[in-house]
Order: C-alpha cells, then structure tokens, then sequence
C-alpha cells in the first residue's frame, strides 16, 4: 500500500471497513495511535464484545486514546511521526449530537481544518447509514443526514476514499467521478 495522508474508510454495518483500516495503519510505518470514538459502557454487553473484538485485532506497540469529543485538537496536534486510525465518525457524531446546528458546523470545520492542517497520516472509519430506510424519528433523520454530510466533507479533503462492502474495498479515488463539494 502507498502512503496516503488522509484516507477515509466508508462501508455498512459489518463490512470489514475496520479490518482495512487497521491494516492500511499496519503499514504506515509510523507510530500508530488507535483514536476510539466511543467510550466502554460495561451495562451492555454486545458493545463490550465488539471493543473486546477490536482490541484482539490491534498489535500490542498501538497506543489507544478515548476521544469522544475532541478529535480535531487531538488530529491537529499530531507530530509526522503519527499515523492516527480513528474508529469512528459515527460514533463522534453521536456524542455530539446534541450541538445545534450552528455548533455542529462550527464543529466540522474545525475538523476539516485539523485533518487539511495535520502534519499526521489520518485514517478514518465512517459508516454509511443512508442506504436505508429513512428514519421515522426527527433524532435519527439528523444523525443520519449529519453523517452523510460529514462523510462528503470528508471525502473531499481525503487523499484516498475507501468503500468497503462485503469484504472487498474499493478505491473510489480510481473507480468513481467525484461531484462538486458540498456548500
């Protein structure tokens, strides 16, 4: 694999988007920092079991940090030395899914910001939640419309763009015609 700076990694649900992200970091030649979104909640179980499954993948010189909300601080202050896998955008949209809109915005473009700004390699995991039904509560209609909207920023200021489906990942990069960017 080449050396990308920034790569988004984009797939449903049990994919194996992580797998190809964890590898793509095993050959960055750098010093790997394993950026968890999400934070461990012992009152359930199957959570438990998958962050249980993600720490068995990982090779024992990775460093983990627990960033649930400041990502672009942590990103931004990423040294060359630094490959940063982060595990996931969805799972930080959802801890900050309480912003209103103007925060949010504020929020993403700090992040952009960090990620166009890093002197690290950056690989980050996004699900795709929008190739489903539309959600019936207000709630789930802006997490999904939010992480759409991310992922397309995201994808636009990324060096290389993954789509992981069934085990095989794509590189859109080569295989797709990019659309104008996002207002």
């Amino acid at each position: 694999m080449e050396f990308v700076k920034i790569v988004l990694v984009t797939g449903p649900a049990r994919s194996g988007k992580s797998e190809w992200a964890e590898a793509m970091a095993q050959h960055a030649q750098k010093r790997v920092t394993y950026i968890a979104t999400s934070t461990l909640n012992p009152e359930d179980q199957d959570w438990q079991r998958r962050i249980q499954q993600h720490r068995q993948r990982r090779p024992p010189d990775w460093q983990l940090q627990e960033v649930p909300l400041a990502l672009a601080e942590v990103i931004g202050a990423g040294t060359a030395q630094d490959c940063f896998l982060v595990d996931s955008l969805g799972t930080w949209l959802a801890n900050l899914l309480d912003q209103d809109e103007e925060t949010w915005q504020a929020t993403v473009l700090a992040f952009l910001a960090s990620l166009q700004n890093t002197a690290s390699q950056v690989i980050l995991v996004a699900e795709e939640t929008g190739w489903g039904v539309v959600p019936a509560y207000p709630m789930g209609r802006q997490f999904r419309d939010r992480l759409g909207a991310l992922t397309r920023q995201v994808g636009t200021v990324a060096d290389a763009v993954y789509l992981v489906v069934a085990g095989h990942a794509l590189n859109l990069r080569q295989l797709a015609i990019p659309l104008d960017s996002p207002r």
